[in-house]
């Protein structure tokens, strides 16, 4: 009988190494919002893993609907639409910022203001889910300085 356990233990360790793992979110934040208003999550989502992967949803409990969406610039227009999915490359990484893709909270059960936290999880392809907490403010995070010697 050991025989026949031990191989497919050996076979399974490969499995679970590849398995998504390594997904993480950079520099989440939201802008201020009013109360039953819509707001937006801009993030950057890298994918340290062996294999691809796929955003395919957005919940929060602070808002009624959460989608991911894309706007871009088409013979001098900008339009948004709703994205199913957004793909996150073995190695590589996308940013959610405006302009381009990010998420909507639609319907907001409180205000966000500058200093608050938008809690929400995000939901891939793969299964895995991520908690983030969107850090409520008038935009990006600041780069770090570079450092300058003399």
């Amino acid at each position: 009988m050991w025989r026949l356990i031990v191989p497919l233990f050996v076979l399974a360790v490969p499995a679970m190494a590849a398995m998504p793992g390594s997904l993480v979110v950079s520099q989440p934040w939201s802008r201020p919002a009013t109360a039953g208003a819509t707001g937006a999550g801009f993030m950057t989502l890298k994918n340290a893993g062996p294999s691809a992967d796929a955003l395919t949803g957005v919940s929060s409990s602070l808002a009624r609907k959460g989608e991911i969406h894309r706007s871009s610039l088409e013979g001098g227009v900008m339009s948004m639409r709703r994205q199913t999915r957004v793909e996150i490359p073995p190695g590589g990484q996308v940013a959610f910022a405006p302009g381009g893709y990010h998420l909507m909270f639609y319907d907001l059960a409180r205000p966000l203001k500058p200093g608050d936290r938008l809690p929400a999880t995000l939901t891939f392809q793969s299964g895995r889910k991520l908690a983030v907490a969107f850090a409520v403010g008038a935009g990006a995070a600041p780069a770090p300085a570079p450092e300058h010697k003399h």
